[in-house]
C-alpha cells in the first residue's frame, strides 16, 4: 500500500499534560516514524505511513489520551513528504501567536503521593514531587508553548538522575517539564517571624513545621500557588489568635484534611462530592457538619452548620498532613482585603504580625491564585470561587466570538475575560478592586496575558457603572490600544453569562432571566439587584423587578443589615427597631431617609433586612454574613408549611416593602424565626414560578450572588420540577460577579444593539 506523510494537529488542553510522551510511546508501539512537538495551537504530529495505519493511530490516540488532557479538536491531513529515521520529540515550533488553552495547576496525583512516603523511593519526602499528570502549570508559567525553559523551573538544572528519567520513554517522568528532586530541585526554608532561619537540617523542616502547628503556632506556608496561614483546627485558642491577628472575627475558615478517608469519617460525603474533592482541581468543598467532626467547628465557621474542606493539593501539603494526622485551618496568606501573597520577602514583612513561623521555598510563582471553592446543591456543582485548578480557561464549544476582545468584569469579586484568538480565557478571582494591591494584581495579570498572547485588544467591554475601577482601567486600556469601548449593564451581563454557559442564544423559545444580587448600576440610574428579563431572538428586555426602596448610606447599607431593614419598614414598624441604633444614629439615618433620592431593587439587601428583622444579624463582620446566617436558619426548618408573603399581587412589580413588613409583623406575633426565614425564601422562589407562568416561559436562567443560597436553589429546583420548567444556573462559573466579564462577552456577541 502507498505511504504518505501525514500531519495531525491536536487542539485543546494538550500542553503540560504529558501529551507528547504519550504520542511518542504510542507511535513507537505502532512502529511509526515521525515527530511530535508543541506549537502555538497545541500539539502537532508528523509521521510517514499508509492511510490505514494513520487512521488506526489517530483512533487509538483519541480513545486513550492522558488523564488530565482535554482534546477539543483534531485534524488529520496529508502533507509534504518528509523522511524520518525514527519517532522523536522535537523542540517546540517558534510561532508568534499562541492559540491554546492555558494549562491550569493540577493537584498532586496518587502515584506521587505514594512515592514521597516510600522510604525506598528516591523522591522520599521531597516536597515538590510532580509528574506529567500533576503539579503546578499556570502558576509557574512565564510564556508559551509550555516548556521547562518557559517556567519558573528554568533556573533549576536537572541532575543526572532526573535527566535520565526525562529522556527515558519507559519512565513515568519522560518529558515531564516540572521534573526535579531533592538533589537539584526546590529548597525549603523555615524562619521565625523576624526572618531568622531555624538551625535544622533540610530533611527536618517539614517535621518541625508539623510540630510547630501541633504546639499551637500559626505558620505561613508557601504552597505552589501562594501562601497559606495554617494552625491546628482542633485548637480553639490557636484559631481565636488567627482570627484576632487577621482581623477576621467570624468569616469561615477552610480546613485541610490528610485524606478522603478521614473526611468521610467526619462528614457525610456523596460520591459526587468525593470525586470532586479527590479531583485534579482539589477545591475547597463546602460540606454539612455532622456530630462526628473533631474540629472546633464553632470557631471555624461561627453560626454555620457547614465547613469548607480540602485535601492536599501539593506534595508539600501531603507530607505535612501525613505527619500531623489531624485537620488544620488553611486560609489565604494575606492581610484582610488584600490579594494572596506569593513572594517570600513580602510574606515575611506583611505577615510577621500574624504568623509565628514561615515555611518558604525558592520557586517563583508567576500567577498567584486562591483555592477554588465549590458546593454541591441539589446534585449540581455550584462554584463559590473559581480559581486554582480551573483558571484561566473556559472550554466552550462553538465559540464564535471575534478575537481581540477584552472584557473587564465588575468591581467586587473581580475577574476579566480575554479573547485573543479562538479561545476564551476567564481569569482567576481577584477580589475587591477598591483595594490598591488587588487592583494592581488585576492590572498586572491583564498585562501579562496580553503579553503572553501578543494581543492588542480591538474592543474593550466594561460595566455601565462609571466609577468601577474595572471600568476606569478599561477606559485606560482602550485609549492605549485605540480600541472601541462598550458599556454593558451589570445584570444583563449576569443573564448573558448563563445563556452563554448553556448555549441558549440560538434557542427558539422565550427564556425568563432572574438576576438577584446586591448592587448593579441600572439603565434608569437606580441601583438594580432584583431583576426579571425575557430573552428572545437575540433581544433582552426587563419585564419586572422588585419594588424600589431607599438606598440608605450608600455602601454602608451592604455592611449593616439593620439599615436595609430601616429602609424597608413602614413608619409604624420602624418604631420597633430603635433599639438597633443609638439616638444619634437614629436621627442621622431617619433624616437621610427623608432626603434620600437614590433607589434600589436589591434582593441581596432584602436578605439582609430579613436577617435583621429576625434578630439574626444587624451588622456584618464580613460580606454576606447575614445572608449566610439566614440561610443556615432556614435550613433548620423541617416542616412543610410556610407563609406566603406575596398572596394576591399582580407581579408587575414585586412589593419588597410588603414582604418585609408582613414578615416583621409575623415575627412580633410570635412566629418562629426558622419558619419565617424559610417562608421568605419560599416566597421568592414561588415568585419566579409565577412570573414564568405569566410570561409563558418553560426555561428559567438564574444568576447573581443571591443564587449561591442553597435553600433558595433547592426550593426553586423542586418547584420547577413540579411545574416541568427547565432551570439553568451558572455551572462552570460562579453565580456572583466573577461571571460578569464572561457575560459581557456573551452579551456583546449575541445581543442586538
Amino acid at each position: 500500500m502507498q505511504e504518505h506523510t501525514f500531519k495531525i494537529q491536536i487542539k485543546g488542553r494538550v500542553q503540560g499534560v504529558g501529551f507528547r510522551p504519550f504520542v511518542f510511546n504510542l507511535a513507537r508501539q505502532q512502529g511509526l516514524v515521525g515527530s511530535v512537538s508543541n506549537n502555538g495551537s497545541g500539539v502537532i504530529i508528523r509521521f510517514h505511513t499508509t492511510e490505514e495505519r494513520a487512521n488506526t493511530f489517530l483512533r487509538t490516540l483519541l480513545e486513550s489520551p492522558p488523564p488530565v488532557s482535554v482534546i477539543s479538536s483534531y485534524q488529520l491531513e496529508k502533507t509534504t513528504t518528509e523522511n524520518f529515521k525514527e519517532f522523536s520529540i522535537v523542540p517546540s515550533e517558534k510561532e508568534q501567536s499562541i492559540n491554546i488553552p492555558l494549562t491550569p495547576d493540577f493537584a498532586v496525583c496518587e502515584t506521587c503521593k505514594k512515592e514521597v512516603k516510600d522510604k525506598e523511593n528516591r523522591r522520599y519526602e521531597y516536597p515538590f514531587t510532580t509528574c506529567v499528570n500533576c503539579g503546578p502549570r499556570y502558576a509557574i508559567t512565564t510564556k508559551f508553548p509550555f516548556e521547562r525553559a518557559h517556567t519558573s523551573l528554568a533556573g533549576f538544572e536537572m541532575c543526572p538522575a532526573c535527566k535520565n528519567e526525562y529522556t527515558d520513554p519507559s519512565n513515568r517522568r519522560f518529558h515531564s517539564q516540572t521534573n526535579s528532586c531533592s538533589d537539584c530541585g526546590i529548597q525549603l526554608q523555615l524562619t521565625d517571624s523576624k526572618g531568622n532561619t531555624l538551625n535544622i537540617s533540610k530533611n527536618q523542616i517539614i517535621e518541625k513545621t508539623a510540630a510547630l502547628i501541633l504546639e499551637g503556632h500559626i505558620v505561613a506556608i508557601k504552597n505552589t500557588n501562594g501562601y497559606l496561614l495554617c494552625c491546628d483546627a482542633t485548637n480553639p485558642l490557636a484559631i481565636a489568635e488567627l482570627r484576632k491577628k487577621k482581623k477576621r472575627p467570624s468569616k469561615p475558615f477552610a480546613v485541610l484534611y490528610d485524606s478522603i478517608d478521614t473526611v468521610q469519617k467526619e462528614f457525610e460525603v456523596s460520591e459526587q462530592e468525593k470525586e470532586l474533592l479527590t479531583s485534579s482541581i482539589a477545591p475547597i468543598l463546602i460540606l454539612e457538619n455532622t456530630r462526628n467532626t473533631q474540629i472546633a467547628a464553632h470557631t471555624i465557621a461561627p453560626g454555620l452548620n457547614q465547613t469548607g474542606v480540602l485535601l492536599p493539593s501539593s506534595s508539600l501539603l501531603e507530607l505535612l498532613m501525613h505527619i500531623i494526622k489531624k485537620p488544620i485551618v488553611c486560609t489565604s496568606g494575606n492581610i484582610h482585603g488584600t490579594p494572596i501573597i506569593s513572594e517570600n520577602d513580602i510574606a515575611q514583612e506583611h505577615l510577621k504580625t500574624i504568623a509565628h513561623y514561615f515555611l518558604h521555598h525558592n520557586l517563583p510563582i508567576q500567577f498567584p491564585q486562591d483555592d477554588s471553592v465549590v458546593k454541591i446543591i441539589d446534585g449540581k456543582q455550584h462554584f463559590i470561587r473559581r480559581s486554582r485548578g480551573l483558571a484561566p480557561n473556559y472550554l466552550m464549544q462553538n465559540n464564535k466570538i471575534k478575537s481581540g476582545v477584552l472584557a473587564m468584569g465588575a468591581h467586587l469579586k473581580s475577574a476579566f475575560s480575554l479573547v485573543p484568538n479562538t479561545h476564551i480565557y476567564v481569569s482567576q478571582y481577584f477580589g475587591n478592586l477598591d483595594n490598591y494591591d488587588v487592583l494592581e494584581r488585576y492590572k498586572k495579570t491583564i498585562d501579562k496575558q496580553l503579553g503572553v498572547f501578543s494581543c492588542s485588544p480591538k474592543t474593550v467591554l466594561v460595566d455601565a457603572h462609571p466609577t468601577y475601577q474595572s471600568s476606569i482601567a478599561g477606559e485606560t486600556i482602550a485609549k492605549e490600544y485605540d480600541a472601541q469601548i462598550f458599556k454593558i449593564q451589570h445584570h444583563k451581563a449576569h443573564f448573558a453569562s448563563v445563556l452563554g454557559e448553556h448555549q441558549l442564544f440560538e434557542s427558539e423559545e422565550r427564556i425568563l432571566g432572574i438576576v438577584w444580587d446586591g448592587t448593579g448600576y441600572g439603565d434608569d440610574n437606580a441601583i438594580w439587584g432584583g431583576e426579571f428579563f425575557i430573552y428572545e431572538n437575540h433581544t433582552m428586555e426587563r419585564i419586572s423587578h422588585f419594588e424600589y426602596y431607599d438606598w440608605l448610606a450608600n455602601d454602608k447599607m451592604a455592611k449593616e443589615p439593620r439599615l436595609a431593614l430601616l429602609s424597608l419598614l413602614n413608619n409604624e414598624n420602624r418604631r420597633d427597631i430603635t433599639d438597633k441604633f443609638s439616638d444619634t444614629e437614629w436621627k442621622i439615618y431617619t433624616k437621610m431617609l427623608d432626603n434620600n433620592v437614590l433607589k434600589t431593587s436589591s434582593v441581596g439587601r432584602l436578605f439582609d433586612a430579613v436577617a435583621s428583622a429576625l434578630d439574626i444579624k444587624d451588622v456584618n463582620t464580613f460580606e454576606a454574613e447575614a445572608a449566610m446566617l439566614l440561610e443556615n436558619c432556614a435550613k433548620t426548618y423541617s416542616k412543610s408549611y410556610y407563609i406566603d408573603f406575596l398572596h394576591n399581587v399582580s407581579y408587575d412589580i414585586i412589593p419588597s416593602q410588603r414582604i418585609i413588613n408582613e414578615l416583621f409583623k409575623a415575627y412580633n406575633e410570635g412566629f418562629c424565626k426558622e419558619r419565617l426565614a424559610y417562608s421568605f425564601i419560599y416566597t421568592l422562589a414561588k415568585s419566579i414560578i409565577t412570573l414564568s407562568r405569566k410570561h409563558n416561559t418553560n426555561t428559567i436562567a438564574c444568576s447573581g450572588g443571591v443564587f449561591q443560597n442553597s435553600v433558595l436553589i433547592q426550593v426553586l429546583a423542586r418547584l420547577c420540577r413540579n411545574s416541568k420548567i427547565k432551570l439553568k444556573f451558572n455551572c462552570k462559573l460562579s453565580a456572583n460577579d466573577e461571571n460578569i466579564s464572561f457575560g459581557q462577552l456573551m452579551y456583546f456577541q449575541n445581543i442586538k444593539n
